[in-house]
């Protein structure tokens, strides 16, 4: 399905030490067309489809089940006639029998766990979508086929262009423990207070995507890869039991009757507040812990052009939220947190304020966030819906937390919080290019990051963390432009390198300004539609004027790693008159001359033949041949007197020439930045562009003028360019000991759970 088809490492010039790196992306890009443009915009002709859902659903918190009913609206926005339509059932990828059990290797350890040990057995879990029913707007049957997570629908008649189908759905399947089964929705199950938290994700039969560049993605959801969808609107109904909390995405439509007074006056505060305010409070979800309701209640929510839809529902769950009145263009959105006991004591102060902080970043970096509502719910988990997402982060049981697990929370807010821009409005294909929604959503989360605090420890982001991932052997690593099931190194491939590629486009290559117009201008021309790699390659071109194709190439389509060595220093001085050449001339051939041989000859007092017989001494072994003629002289006085200062300063010894080598021995060009450090301390920063290796792709040599002695070169001295060996970026050479650590925190049994003892707890003992 991939619009690249021509191998990433083609090169024109094979044989040769330049032509490759620096030449344009060519055929590696689509051709542009009528839905797309040479620029990276959508084109004039350009169209996607529509898929509205009114949906009934029940969480059966007795048998853990969901019981749903659906009626798609699917509008046909193409120029095609459709006689089928594909249909999403993710859950199948729970079944005993999924390919994703199948396809991955597997081996035995000398250690292994109960959970390892029972995933290799098959399981007789009945896991996996039930379809009940398919039928059209009237209720007649209609002829599918389920193959493992596609449904194709068979239409009764053609479906035309600009028509519409009505479809009618019917399922149900047994929730997932998430917690032992893995994946992304479920329940986790608390066996303290005999509760669940339920998750509700991937829930309901989805429209697959039909496009312009690719016909039906209709590629198999095995676990990795994730979802291409459809925007559209949604209306779903959601009964859970009477005391259960919901939260989901949009716009709930009936607070006034699923809250009691006291809370739906505390949500009325929250919509005017600077604070978040608990609209259920800690109090009360414990009193609900303890004492399970027997009737149910139904939940409205509406959302507008979405592409997906998910809740979490449980009795056991804080809700707080405050307004963010500030740092969105003309609009103030409602940031929430819904977190169980175990995580008050770091979401209650952090997490809303969290999702706020997100909102306005991104919004300042891409396009103002349009929806109504984010929400951050703490599930033990990290994944991202429109308007909601499931994050991780819990205390100890006495309240205290460690500081990793403090800044992995809050990194796994921003980021889930952040995928609201990407994907879920700069809607990617996440299936086909996990880099287009973790990628550039890791880059965002990083600017975040950053903006919150100027010494937050960011874990991606940074260029010198992606070293460690570059140096890696190259049967270990692919190039950023790979399928997300064919990546072995998924994070680092699909998270952090692409994330640290546009922060060294912005602020290695091309600067803040102009990478930061180019990088809003992609989001505001993809927002609410379907963007590939080439939109995104050509809009930042395109937007700032800078030929990017040779970092597209190495970055993207490439896995040479950035290693760029200082080779050799040679110091040239310009003479300043006659008399200081013949003087450098003359040391200069008596260096010649001074030989081994000659010098021991002198010392063991050898009688040289033309001084024990000085008639063999001519002109030439009495000559000066460095005296300096009159003549010579006054020419030369006459010749310094007709130059310029300028000129003058030459010959006066103020410039000092040194003449660098360089050697790309990693083969990724890039800039390359000298730090210069003079005799009297001072240093100053070069920078050269990338374009210096266009001519040789392999060494070049420049000379630079100065005019101060230098003492110390420096190649890439903020570690800006992810340098995979730091040992030869030195003149004179230097060497860096190598670290290692002695002793490795061990995980917490819950994903982002705080595992003790931490600092905290040894400061209150100590009564700090």
């Amino acid at each position: 399905m991939a619009v690249f088809s021509v191998h990433a490492q083609h090169q024109n010039n094979p044989t040769s030490n330049h032509g490759n790196k620096f030449e344009q992306l060519g055929t590696l890009l689509s051709d542009p067309n009528v839905y797309r443009t040479a620029s990276g915009a959508p084109g004039h002709q350009y169209w996607q489809q529509k898929a509205d859902y009114v949906i009934d659903v029940e969480v059966d918190d007795d048998n853990q089940r969901v019981i749903g009913s659906e009626t798609i609206t699917y509008t046909n926005n193409s120029p095609d006639p459709l006689s089928y339509i594909w249909i999403q059932l993710d859950e199948n990828e729970h079944k005993a029998d999924a390919e994703s059990k199948k396809f991955d290797e597997s081996s035995l350890n000398e250690q292994m766990t109960t959970n390892q040990l029972q995933n290799l057995i098959s399981s007789d879990k009945d896991l996996g979508v039930r379809i009940q029913k398919v039928a059209d707007g009237a209720g007649k049957p209609l002829s599918y086929t389920i193959n493992y997570t596609m449904m194709r629908v068979d239409l009764p008649t053609v479906l035309k262009p600009g028509a519409k189908f009505v479809l009618q759905i019917e399922w149900q399947y047994n929730i997932s423990d998430r917690m032992a089964e893995g994946g992304r929705g479920g329940y986790e199950y608390f066996a303290e207070d005999d509760n669940y938290l339920y998750t509700i994700t991937q829930w309901y039969p989805r429209m697959a995507v039909y496009s312009d560049f690719q016909g039906w993605q209709n590629k198999q959801f095995t676990g990795r890869g994730e979802f291409a969808l459809v925007f559209g609107d949604f209306k779903v109904n959601i009964t859970v039991p009477a005391d259960h909390v919901v939260g989901a995405t949009g716009e709930c439509r009936n607070y006034a009757s699923v809250l009691t007074a006291v809370q739906l006056d505390r949500w009325k505060q929250a919509q005017q507040a600077d604070e978040p305010v608990e609209v259920v409070t800690l109090d009360e979800a414990r009193q609900a812990m303890k004492k399970k309701a027997t009737d149910k209640k139904t939940w409205v929510y509406e959302a507008k052009n979405v592409r997906d839809f998910a809740f979490v529902s449980s009795r056991r769950l804080v809700w707080d939220a405050m307004r963010v009145k500030d740092g969105i263009e003309s609009h103030m959105p409602m940031a929430m947190s819904y977190y169980g006991p175990e995580a008050y004591s770091l979401y209650r102060p952090y997490s809303t304020k969290v999702v706020a902080h997100t909102l306005k970043v991104y919004s300042k970096h891409t396009i103002p966030y349009p929806y109504p509502v984010a929400i951050s719910v703490e599930a033990s988990n990290g994944m991202e819906y429109p308007m909601i997402c499931f994050n991780y982060g819990r205390a100890d049981k006495d309240g205290t937390y460690s500081e990793a697990t403090k800044y992995g929370m809050l990194s796994v807010i921003i980021h889930e919080v952040g995928h609201n821009f990407f994907p879920m409005i700069v809607n990617s294909d996440e299936r086909q290019w996990t880099w287009m929604d973790e990628g550039l959503n890791t880059f965002c989360q990083f600017l975040a990051e950053q903006e919150w605090d100027k010494d937050y420890p960011s874990r991606r982001g940074p260029a010198h963390k992606i070293a460690d991932y570059m140096k890696l052997p190259k049967d270990q690593l692919e190039p950023i432009m790979t399928n997300s099931e064919n990546i072995v190194e998924f994070g680092p491939n699909a998270y952090a390198k692409p994330a640290t590629a546009l922060n060294i486009l912005r602020e290695t290559v091309m600067g803040r300004e102009l990478f930061d117009y180019a990088f809003k201008e992609y989001a505001r021309r993809w927002a609410f539609k379907h963007p590939t790699p080439a939109d995104f390659f050509r809009t930042m071109e395109d937007a700032s004027a800078v030929d990017l194709d040779w970092f597209w190439r190495g970055w993207f389509f490439g896995i040479d790693p950035v290693d760029i060595s200082l080779d050799d220093v040679e110091h040239f001085q310009p003479m300043g008159n006659i008399p200081d050449a013949q003087a450098a001339a003359k040391a200069a051939f008596e260096k010649d001359l001074n030989t081994v041989s000659r010098q021991r000859n002198i010392e063991e007092g050898v009688n040289f033949a033309v001084e024990a017989d000085t008639s063999l001494q001519d002109f030439y072994n009495k000559w000066d041949r460095f005296e300096v003629a009159d003549e010579d002289r006054q020419a030369f006085e006459q010749y310094y007197h007709s130059l310029s200062p300028e000129e003058k300063a030459l010959y006066d010894g103020k410039y000092h020439f040194y003449q660098l080598r360089f050697s790309n021995k990693g083969g990724l060009v890039m800039p390359i930045i000298l730090q210069w450090t003079f005799a009297d301390g001072t240093t100053e920063v070069e920078r050269i562009p990338a374009y210096i290796w266009r001519k040789n792709e392999n060494e070049v040599t420049k000379v630079f003028a100065k005019s101060k002695e230098v003492t110390a070169v420096l190649v890439d001295p903020l570690r800006e360019t992810g340098d995979i060996d730091e040992e030869n970026n030195a003149w004179p050479r230097h060497h860096t000991p190598t670290r290692f650590e002695l002793f490795k925190q061990q995980q917490g049994p819950a994903r982002g759970e705080s595992t003790g003892p931490n600092p905290m707890q040894r400061a209150r003992r100590s009564g700090q």
